[in-house]
């Protein structure tokens, strides 16, 4: 019960390792506010969770829709010590080949989200006397893949806003980690497999991009971003948490 009382928001928690984190979180204690922009999905989770879940549809892009999930975190749980960012998405392409109108979608998804979801949740928090953020970023905030510009840029953003939150609201209490994850599965490289001319090459590939030879499942990650939240964590801020295999080491 690392997360005994505790109210928790996480994004993106429909399905993958949003998902994942709701369930362990929930297990662990805490009470949790599902927030996707997949209503149907987090209505799902929710029901299936019980009394500790609430389900809220977002469009982390939109102010008024981020402020609207803060507001019903605090109206049905009375507070809020854990925001775990986790909503994004990752689309092909490189700095020529990706459409202006596809980049500026994803980065307001992936790192404006993060940032609106912050701005909102951090005045609660630190009203109250503190709390935890962790986003999930990616190992391609180091590494860097191919054909997938957009990803990558918005990625390395989030960890570098991590690291500016955490130094700038470390005097409020309040801590911000990043989860830097490689290849997960998840419904996404699911339809990629599924639409590539080889799969099994290609699930080869996705694979063989780290030393252990083989993805991770949403739980693997889901429990770092766990410890992060966690006052196992108390001492850590600014810090990305790379869980990807051994992929950034080679």
């Amino acid at each position: 019960m690392r997360l005994r009382d505790k109210v928790a928001i996480i994004t993106g928690s429909a399905a993958g390792i949003g998902e994942a984190a709701a369930e362990i979180f929930v297990r662990e204690g805490a009470k949790v506010l599902i927030a996707d922009r997949n209503g149907e999905g987090a209505e799902r989770l929710a029901e299936k969770l019980g009394p500790q879940a609430a389900a809220f549809q977002v469009d982390v892009s939109s102010s008024t829709e981020v402020k609207r999930m803060v507001e019903a975190a605090i109206e049905r749980f009375g507070r809020l010590d854990i925001l775990a960012n986790n909503a994004g998405y990752g689309i092909p392409g490189t700095v020529v080949n990706t459409d202006e109108a596809d980049w500026d979608a994803l980065m307001a998804v992936n790192l404006k989200g993060v940032f609106l979801c912050c701005k909102h949740a951090i005045p609660l928090m630190a009203a109250q006397g503190g709390g935890t953020i962790v986003n999930t970023a990616s190992n391609v905030a180091t590494v860097g893949i191919f054909d997938r510009a957009a990803y990558v840029a918005s990625k390395g953003g989030v960890a570098a806003l991590t690291k500016a939150m955490a130094l700038d609201h470390a005097n409020e209490n309040i801590r911000v980690n990043c989860v830097a994850p490689g290849v997960t599965w998840s419904s996404y490289f699911e339809k990629m497999v599924a639409e590539h001319p080889d799969p099994e090459t290609f699930k080869a590939k996705l694979k063989a991009r780290s030393p252990i030879n083989r993805w991770a499942q949403p739980v693997e990650i889901a429990n770092a971003i766990l410890w992060l939240a966690s006052d196992e964590a108390s001492f850590a801020t600014g810090a990305m948490f790379t869980v990807d295999g051994g992929m950034s080491a080679w």
